[in-house]
């Protein structure tokens, strides 16, 4: 039998599977899926009022309108501040206790360490609705502003700084497993040729730890900032109505009678922009930080 014979400076490009096939038009089908609200947001927040018709709900707007964008700010923008001033301080305060959390569970030996790691981690387990009477009855019992009689004059519960401390402890179990499962990476060898050197805690965790840290932080500032910023129930019930963040505040939008969807849709592409903005930032340090801690723990 004669063999097949391939022509010099040719090559064989591999047959393509009809499971490989299968795979990428199932890929290209969800990613559509997944585009198509998305596309009704953008195309629908340009429209003007007498343009959104069920008819023509996927048909491009006739002209850029902007009305609708103006009018969404109007309402929202005194909550996109609030919305800054809760995640600034809530992801940053998460992070860092997560950060010392994890160098200690990962690299310093104690009894009782492995029952405490689990433990924390149970945290994210817990819904929100399971905790949110006797969580509002705690922060309303801590006042921070007493008056002359002895009352309360101002508690944790509806403002600011009540809807930050509990971002930060429902953030600690998973910016904890976060950081435990990065430094485990880091060779012993490092903290002890530091320990050698006269490093102690504070100084091996300030001098080797934290400077190669900065793939953990990028991966639990993503984590938390969109967390904390898409989070809806705690903005309804623990703030105040002048301290509530933007996502509470696009039922706003809503009239009593006529919902104007162009506005709707405005507001909610101007709510989710700031996530998209971070993720564009900061997206390519997210895979490395994940792929820098999943390897152990």
């Amino acid at each position: 039998m004669a063999a097949t014979s391939v022509p010099l400076g040719t090559t064989r490009r591999p047959a393509i599977k009809p499971g490989r096939i299968l795979i990428y038009a199932l890929l290209i089908l969800f990613l559509l899926l997944f585009l198509l609200p998305v596309y009704m947001v953008i195309i629908t927040s340009f429209k003007s009022f007498q343009e959104v018709d069920l008819s023509r709900m996927w048909q491009l707007p006739v002209s850029l309108n902007f009305e609708s964008f103006a009018r969404a700010w109007e309402v929202l923008a005194p909550n996109f501040a609030n919305s800054l001033l809760l995640v600034v301080p809530a992801t940053a305060i998460s992070a860092i206790i997560g950060s010392l959390n994890g160098y200690v569970l990962a690299k310093w030996r104690f009894p009782g360490a492995n029952i405490l790691f689990p433990l924390m981690l149970f945290g994210m387990f817990i819904p929100y609705q399971a905790i949110l009477i006797p969580l509002v009855q705690f922060l309303n019992s801590v006042c921070l502003v007493p008056n002359a009689d002895g009352t309360c004059s101002t508690s944790l519960y509806g403002n600011i700084f009540g809807l930050i401390l509990v971002h930060v402890v429902y953030g600690i179990p998973i910016t904890t497993l976060i950081f435990r499962n990065y430094y485990t990476e880091v060779p012993d060898e490092m903290l002890e040729a530091g320990a050698i050197d006269g490093s102690g805690f504070w100084g091996l965790y300030w001098y080797i730890v934290l400077p190669i840290s900065l793939p953990g932080f990028v991966v639990v500032i993503i984590w938390q900032f969109t967390q904390i910023w898409n989070e809806f129930l705690f903005g309804v019930t623990i703030a105040g109505s002048s301290a509530q963040p933007i996502t509470a505040a696009l039922q706003n939008l809503s009239g009593s009678q006529i919902v104007e969807w162009n506005v709707q849709m405005a507001g909610a592409f101007l709510t989710a922009l700031p996530t998209l903005l971070v993720y564009i930032l900061l997206g390519r340090f997210f895979i490395r930080g994940l792929l820098a801690g999943s390897i152990k723990g």
